[in-house]
């Protein structure tokens, strides 16, 4: 295979920035962890490249997969030890250059880069909900991901997908601005294994659990408006719910009821930050995951959950349907009626949809990260 070099733009910057790892994160670090000991890393500093030896890119690959790493120090030897490397020099004609965050593809400079290096580029697409439903995103991000992904049909010598639905999805954005599709795999991912939980629950009382950052498409306030009508109809009898990630944008109203609402205080529980094992623990005890959203291109917490045996109430989504069968109980994410009921009869002890979905999910065929890599690795071969 041609020789591989990892843009890890992203995850360095998050890193440096002290942000939790989101599932495109998880991702990243899951293929530098898949190809560190034969890929060189490389890092955008504005209009600068710089390539990594051999050995400052095992470095820089572990501490990115190292919540506790010094970042003065990783700066100060990216900065001195690693810029003067002489990998600059070499000659990178056919190597493979894996993008797998989105960063930089909407700067055409950064494709043409690549063109002139005559390198192959391969760049991993998570979704393309900025386009499709921009009302749920910061205000110009569409235009952006329009960029992106103009970028990716010009210019990539491949392009991986984390499901066949956000492959569908490129392929009709394709039709639609008349580019060429550039030769695709649809390569399933799963979710990171997360270690055991603790015996204790975290929460006396039955509780629903929500995972992700708190941003308009996942759907927060319809659960903080079912609560608010559970509280007021049931009391102290209402399920509680924990929310685990952190505030994004355009969430306004969100917030408001979270820091304002009396009512929810001692029924919600907001955890911006969560360690594996306390996530482990939370999801373990859980009478379900709740996942409301209006649109996804995979849904990583989904697939926490199927791997934690836990059960889930989801949006009814192509992709949630694609990665997860008819395991969930699905619901409209508008329907707020129907997820009430359901909530409330999740919520009791002799609810029958909890062993129905074990039931379900004994032919559930989880996908690996092994799996994954060895579509992606016979795939690349046929591009070299």
């Amino acid at each position: 295979m041609s020789d591989i070099i990892i843009d890890v733009t992203r995850l360095l910057w998050r890193l440096l920035k002290k942000r939790l790892p989101t599932g495109v994160d998880r991702v990243s670090q899951a293929y530098i962890h898949y190809f560190a000991d034969r890929a060189k890393a490389v890092v955008r500093i504005g209009n600068y490249r710089m390539f990594l030896s051999q050995s400052g890119s095992l470095k820089l690959f572990d501490a990115l997969s190292s919540p506790a790493v010094d970042r003065s120090q990783l700066m100060n030897q990216l900065l001195h030890n690693e810029l003067f490397s002489g990998f600059f020099t070499k000659n990178l004609s056919g190597s493979f250059v894996i993008n797998t965050g989105h960063n930089g593809l909407e700067h055409e400079s950064y494709l043409l880069w690549m063109q002139r290096l005559q390198v192959k580029p391969l760049f991993f697409v998570h979704d393309l909900i900025p386009i499709r439903y921009p009302e749920y995103c910061r205000p110009g991000i569409m235009e952006k991901h329009r960029s992106r992904m103009n970028n990716v049909l010009r210019y990539a010598s491949g392009v991986i997908t984390n499901s066949q639905t956000t492959l569908d999805d490129l392929v009709r954005y394709a039709e639609k601005t008349g580019y060429r599709v550039p030769p695709s795999i649809a390569a399933p991912i799963t979710a990171a294994e997360l270690p055991a939980p603790s015996s204790n629950r975290p929460v006396a009382e039955p509780y629903f659990l929500i995972l992700g950052t708190i941003e308009p498409r996942k759907n927060h306030l319809l659960l903080l408006q079912i609560w608010r009508n559970m509280i007021d109809r049931l009391g102290d009898r209402a399920p509680r719910l924990v929310i685990i990630g952190q505030r994004g944008w355009e969430c306004e109203n969100v917030v408001d009821l979270l820091e304002r609402c009396e009512a929810l205080k001692g029924f919600v529980m907001e955890l911006p930050a969560c360690s594996d094992t306390d996530l482990a623990t939370y999801l373990h005890h859980a009478q379900a995951l709740l996942f409301p959203s209006f649109a996804e291109g995979y849904g990583m917490p989904l697939m926490e959950a199927l791997t934690a045996g836990v059960p889930v109430i989801a949006s009814d989504l192509p992709v949630f349907r694609e990665i997860a069968g008819n395991i969930p109980y699905y619901l409209d994410p508008l329907d707020s009626m129907g997820w009430i009921a359901c909530i409330e009869a999740f919520s009791l002890s002799s609810n029958q949809e909890p062993a129905a979905q074990k039931v379900r999910r004994v032919n559930f065929m989880q996908p690996t990260w092994a799996g994954h890599f060895q579509l992606v690795e016979e795939w690349m071969n046929g591009l070299a």
